[in-house]
Parts: structure tokens; C-alpha cells; sequence
């Protein structure tokens, strides 16, 4: 199986199952708990209907969109994701390039493996930053600086990791970063010899953004769950995010919105987007799918900011769902991560333009020529 035989981000998935040994792969795919909310975010959309109509003149289709001050090609944009040379040794520059040649919003996290000045350097597609506030204020007034003078065009805070969620496929491999082989895990590092080969002698991994400061993750072993508990600031709140707005002073968004309440104190401190997310379910489990959430968010703060909806989506048609409720835009991590994990930067490339070609193809039979036309007349729920 190769890419050219993978026509969604199911199949992605299967093929990055083949090639990465099982706890790397179990990191991307798992969730917390019994991962109930996991599968939810994609079970939300299954539960609603679109509406066609026809002989509307769809020859001409544009699907651009304003999100955080910038005009995207595309109504989906790659969220920031932890540790990606972990998964192919290309990482968080294969990513960035095919958001590139696709003209969407790239985002690298602070748990990211190339640095914040390479990124700046290297790529002119829109670039956010998602910060995770640590208890070294250093290292967050750092992270914000270097953000500022690689002149990237939004910084996102994620507001959910308070502590790491209980992500049991990670318990049962013992997956670190770095990767720490046990007795359970060897024989599947060993049964993957090009990723092996590729991690031994390529670039030395690290987590560049916080090396300088921190040991955790790059020399000293370290669980991503462990990490949040341990490392960042459990003391983050309101007050706290309104200053990191205020020493930012350009577009802001909060990741991981999940309520009507959050998300009007994200108006009240100067937000100027929030994500509808659950950090893909890895968190608390139980919770409500980001999509399920989406229409009393955009009803509340729609008109004062921008909503993206985060979360679960395997196909354009999901995006047009979010779209039609009153999001601004979609993103997600997965999706790409499967595609990265297959075949580095083609993979990244090749999903990004089956989901747009869906995109295109959907709003054609659908009868609309552009997003803006998208409302909730086109959707049903069962």
C-alpha cells in the first residue's frame, strides 16, 4: 500500500499503522479514557444532514475565507500538533510546505520540533504559535518574543491541558518523549527498521522551542500526560490569558473553547478567535464533540469573533456542516498527522487536496459557488 492507494484519512490512517512501531502510532490515534469522546467528534456530524439544491450555475466555486486577519484558499487549516519529527523525520517542515502550496493557516506547537525561526524563515503561508503556559515565565515570555520577531500572524492558547488526560494506549506502550524503549514496546520499534533508521540518524530529535529551558522531552524522557501535569502552570486562568493578549497585541485565539460561558469571556478579554475544541478527545473524556457545541457558540459570539470548529473531521462534507452552523472555519491534527506519518510531506500535500477536492465537489451538488452562501437552511438534524 502506498499513497497513491489512499483516497481518505481512514486510509492514512491504516498505512501510518503500518509504518510507525505501535506506541508512536498509539500517540496520534488514541484518546482518554475509553476514548468515548474521541469517537464522538466524528459521530456528531453523522447525525446531521445536508440539503441540496440544484440547476444553481456551479461552474465558478470559490472557497476562500478570513480567519484571524488572513484570507485562506481553503475553509481548513493544519492545528498546531506536539512532537511531529517523532512521526516522520521531515515533521513540522513538511507540514508547513504543504500548508504552503495550499494556501491555509499552519500552526506549530510549543511541544513543536523545529524551531520557531526556521518556520519564520522558511515558510510565507499563514503561521500561528499554540502556546502551553509553563510554570517558567521565562520560557513563556521567550516563546511570545521569538513569535513576535519570526512574525508570525497569530499566537493560540491552549486553555484545556490543565493537567494530562488519562491516555491509557499510552500507559500500556510506555510512549515518551523521547521514545524509551521497554520490554513491551521493542519488538515493534524493531519490527519498523525505516523509522528506526530514520530517528537514529537524522536530525537529533528535540523539542527546539523549549530545549533551552527545559530537559523534559528532549534529553529526559517524559510522558506528553506527565508533561502537562507536571510542567505547565495548573494556576492559568482569566486574568492570565488577558495579559498574554495584551503582550501579544495581535490576533489571539483560545483553543479549546468548549462552552457559551467561555466563550463570551473570550470576547470580554480581547480574543479575537477561539477553537471549539477538546483537544481531540485526549483530555476529558465524556465530554461534548466540538460540532455538537458548535451552534449556542456561534449564536453567542459568532458576530464578535471568529469560531473554528476543531475536531473529528474526516471529510469535506464535514467542514461544510461546521460552515453551515456558523463557523468561520475547520482545522485539524489527525487528519494530517495519518498523512504525515505515511509519506512526509506527499502524504500531508495528498490528503490536504482529496479533502479539498471534496470540498469543491460537495459545494457543486450542493448549489452553492461560495462558503458565505452556507447556512442552516442547508442542514437537517436527525
Amino acid at each position: 500500500m502506498n499513497i497513491t492507494d489512499c483516497h481518505n484519512v481512514n486510509d492514512f490512517r491504516s498505512l501510518a499503522k503500518r509504518r510507525l512501531p505501535f506506541p508512536i502510532f498509539d500517540y496520534i490515534d488514541g484518546a482518554a479514557d475509553d476514548e468515548v469522546t474521541r469517537r464522538r467528534n466524528t459521530e456528531a456530524y453523522e447525525r446531521c444532514d445536508l440539503v441540496p439544491n440544484v440547476l444553481a450555475g456551479v461552474q465558478d466555486i470559490d472557497m476562500s475565507v478570513e480567519v484571524m486577519g488572513q484570507k485562506l484558499a481553503m475553509p481548513l487549516f493544519l492545528s498546531p500538533t506536539a512532537l511531529q519529527r517523532l512521526f516522520h523525520w521531515q515533521g513540522e517542515r513538511a507540514v508547513a510546505r504543504a500548508a504552503e502550496k495550499f494556501g491555509t493557516f499552519f500552526g506549530i506547537s510549543s511541544l513543536g520540533t523545529v524551531s520557531i525561526e526556521q518556520i519564520g524563515e522558511s515558510i510565507s503561508t499563514p503561521k500561528m504559535f499554540q502556546l502551553y503556559v509553563h510554570k517558567d515565565k521565562a520560557l513563556n515570555k521567550s516563546m511570545v518574543e521569538r513569535c513576535k520577531a519570526a512574525q508570525f500572524d497569530a499566537l493560540t492558547l491552549t486553555v484545556d491541558t490543565i493537567v494530562g488526560g488519562n491516555r491509557e494506549r499510552c500507559l500500556r506502550s510506555g510512549f515518551t518523549s523521547p521514545p524509551k524503549i521497554t520490554p513491551t514496546s521493542f519488538w515493534s520499534y524493531a519490527a519498523k527498521p525505516a523509522w528506526g533508521l530514520n530517528y537514529m540518524f537524522r536530525e537529533k530529535f528535540e523539542l527546539s522551542n523549549l530545549k533551552d529551558h527545559v530537559s523534559e522531552g528532549t534529553s529526559v524522557p517524559k510522558s506528553v500526560a506527565d508533561y502537562f501535569t507536571n510542567m505547565l502552570d495548573q494556576s492559568l486562568d482569566w486574568k492570565m490569558a488577558e495579559e498574554i493578549r495584551k503582550d501579544w497585541g495581535g490576533q489571539f485565539c483560545l483553543k479549546g473553547i468548549m462552552s457559551v460561558e467561555d466563550a463570551k469571556r473570550a470576547v470580554d478579554i480581547g480574543a479575537t478567535a477561539i477553537m471549539v475544541s477538546n483537544h481531540g478527545g485526549r483530555q476529558l473524556d465524556g465530554s461534548r464533540a466540538p460540532f455538537d457545541q458548535l451552534a449556542e457558540i456561534c449564536d453567542a459570539v459568532g458576530d464578535k469573533l471568529d469560531v473554528i470548529c476543531d475536531g473529528g473531521i474526516t471529510r469535506g462534507s464535514h467542514i461544510l456542516k461546521a460552515l453551515s452552523v456558523g463557523a468561520k472555519a475547520c482545522s485539524g491534527g489527525r487528519l494530517y498527522l495519518y498523512a504525515l506519518a505515511a509519506s512526509g510531506q506527499p502524504g500531508v500535500e495528498r490528503i490536504l487536496g482529496l479533502l479539498q477536492a471534496e470540498i469543491e465537489r460537495d459545494m457543486k451538488l450542493m448549489g452553492v459557488t461560495s462558503v458565505d452562501q452556507l447556512n442552516r437552511d442547508k442542514l437537517r438534524w436527525r
